[in-house]
């Protein structure tokens, strides 16, 4: 099976790391591609749409060439875009997980907790690079960060930087989603951080509970669960992708 990655506010592929590899290691039988929302990595000089289903459609057509069944992988807004991409594309997209998102099912301050929303707005106002990717790394993950983790996201911001207006028309896609009232078709599984201090865990016992979707809770990690613990969430993905076909 083909798996199409999908990350969150203001990151681009380059943010998933060797995660990727990480991921062809442990499944050889399936393929799996990075695809970067409209105004970051390569499409850094486009103009971001500000709502997920206009996000989505330029996605789709990003991964226009990969033939279906697909099976989506988001984290955070990369999340909203799988998840409205299931419900659009019922027919093609056979398995979804979505890491640490959150939709309008669930309230705002769960959506965005106490004090996150005005730390990720100052992030994004910064005009030092340095700075701002330094707090976005403070705010996001729960484990020590190494000069390596910075020094890369600094130079992913300074090769292919994301404006202040796509930063915040991505945020303004992200606060109104709220997904179609019925399940995607797509088998699914959630994942989320008990740790994560921007998007309360919460909002995918919400997401769980509603559709009677598996939920899996890390402990202690940060929002970007995929920096700060990726053998886990290959772990939680053996005995849910090993049942896929392809």
């Amino acid at each position: 099976m083909d798996w199409i990655l999908l990350r969150g506010l203001t990151r681009e592929k380059a943010h998933w790391g060797d995660f990727r590899e990480r991921l062809e290691t442990a499944f050889p039988r399936h393929r799996f591609h990075v695809i970067d929302l409209p105004g970051t990595g390569e499409h850094f000089r486009e103009v971001s749409p500000a709502t997920i289903a206009d996000i989505r459609q330029k996605v789709q057509a990003c991964a226009a060439p990969i033939e279906g069944p697909i099976g989506l992988l988001g984290l955070s807004m990369g999340g909203m875009v799988a998840l409205d991409w299931a419900q659009a594309e019922p027919k093609r997209v056979g398995q979804l997980v979505l890491i640490n998102t959150s939709t309008g099912f669930s309230p705002p301050w769960q959506r965005m907790r106490p004090g996150a929303l005005g730390k990720a707005l100052g992030l994004m106002a910064r005009r030092t690079p340095t700075v701002r990717e330094r707090g976005i790394l403070a705010l996001t993950s729960n484990r020590p960060v190494t000069p390596e983790v910075h020094h890369r996201w600094l130079h992913i911001q300074q090769r292919r930087p994301v404006t202040f207006r796509n930063a915040v028309a991505q945020l303004r896609a992200a606060v109104s989603y709220r997904p179609c009232s019925a399940a995607p078709a797509a088998r699914a599984l959630l994942l989320a951080s008990a740790g994560d201090r921007i998007v309360h865990w919460h909002c995918s016992r919400t997401l769980a509970r509603r559709w009677q979707w598996p939920l899996m809770v890390h402990p202690d990690a940060g929002h970007d669960l995929v920096l700060d613990d990726p053998q886990w969430i290959i772990q939680q993905l053996m005995a849910f992708i090993e049942q896929c076909p392809g």
